[in-house]
């Protein structure tokens, strides 16, 4: 039976199992990672580098819906436009709106097939082409089905940079921070949200605006492949190869501990091969395990575990708050902001109220975290 000082192993029973046998609790709380695990020593702008560049990711994908809240107005306008084929149905204009997501949708399929093979550095740079490539499409789009191809493809890189961007980030970052990186991740996409309105309401009363508003994350995309071009690949990932018998044993195991120091810097000193043994060692005993079946996850704790989280997505998207998010610009003009300056200039106030509380939430997850710090 586990002690007030046992860290190790907490059992919680109930008060009183005999009475009710449905009511009972017997939960046993475990660490994440079994074995030793040490403090990581690292810098500040180690932490940074790594973090930055994935997270461009988020940024673009906020971008997007912010921008596209303020295209759709550009590209329907007669005198604005720049275009002969302004004159768009509403299912049409929705193709645009929506287009990126049903991108997303593949790019996400996409990610489930080749995201092991690729790993995580390599999926970021694909993402970035594919946002790249996106970009280029959708702003030079003679015709109204290219605009859409465009949508698409900038779409795809949602996709795979969605998938591929938390992974990176919670691999490399050290492990005292990693749950505020990938928070702040977040955070990224709300600000980029902030930026697409903003360049969008600058742009808005530029003709061929939409333009300008859609190419402006060419250049955003080229940041973000050679960001992830000069970073190096996730240690965790070279290590999983090689449990999975994907190459040399000691040469992944070389190649993972040069990744490390050069994610660390200088401030790792000689603790990097002890670090990579942890990782591998973990990654030896979760092999071991069996993996689970799907009747499994219909069932006991992981049943409830699932339903709480497809709740929480399902309520988060029956609400109609992302319609709102790429309609804002519409919906304010429909609000008396007839102006398209002064619709696109509301927006931008929503934005930074969203800016403002995932900023608050992200100060007080980070409190948590420096007074109630959790144990690896």
């Amino acid at each position: 039976m586990a002690t007030a000082n046992d860290p190790e192993q907490l059992i919680v029973s109930s008060m009183d199992k005999g009475e009710n046998s449905s009511s009972e609790i017997n939960i046993v709380r475990e660490p994440l990672l079994k074995g030793e695990h040490h403090a990581e020593n690292f810098s500040i702008r180690s932490a940074v580098i790594p973090f930055l560049f994935p997270a461009f990711g988020g940024l673009l994908y906020g971008y997007d819906i912010g921008a596209t809240s303020s295209a759709t107005i550009s590209i329907e306008s007669a005198t604005l436009s720049g275009i002969s084929w302004y004159d768009l149905s509403s299912v049409q204009t929705g193709l645009i709106t929506s287009g990126s997501l049903y991108g997303a949708l593949i790019g996400s399929a996409i990610a489930f097939q080749i995201a092991d093979w690729l790993g995580r550095r390599r999926e970021l740079i694909v993402s970035a082409l594919f946002y790249f490539l996106g970009a280029l499409v959708t702003a030079f789009a003679p015709v109204y089905v290219i605009l859409v191809i465009g949508r698409l493809l900038y779409g795809v890189g949602i996709g795979l940079a969605m998938h591929a961007a938390p992974m990176y980030i919670a691999e490399t970052a050290p492990s005292q921070i990693r749950g505020q990186l990938i928070s702040l991740k977040e955070f990224f996409i709300v600000f980029g949200m902030l930026v697409g309105y903003t360049v969008g309401s600058l742009l808005i009363e530029t003709v061929a605006g939409w333009r300008y508003m859609y190419g402006v994350s060419a250049p955003l995309a080229v940041i973000m492949g050679i960001g992830m071009w000069w970073l190096p690949s996730s240690p965790r990932w070279i290590l999983l190869c090689a449990i999975q018998g994907k190459g040399e044993l000691q040469g992944l195991r070389e190649k993972a501990i040069c990744c490390l120091c050069q994610l660390r810097g200088a401030a790792i000193g000689n603790s990097a091969s002890r670090q990579v043994d942890d990782i591998l060692s973990e990654l030896s005993q979760l092999s071991e395990e069996k993996e689970a079946t799907i009747g499994e996850m219909l069932q006991g704790k992981c049943l409830k575990a699932l339903t709480i989280g497809a709740g929480l997505i399902l309520f988060q998207q029956i609400t109609g708050q992302p319609s709102v998010l790429y309609y804002a610009a519409k919906i304010f003009q429909d609000a008396g902001f007839s102006a398209a300056a002064d619709a696109t200039r509301a927006s931008v106030f929503l934005a930074l109220l969203k800016v403002e509380s995932w900023g608050r939430l992200f100060s007080f997850s980070f409190y948590l975290a420096l007074f109630f710090p959790g144990k690896e």
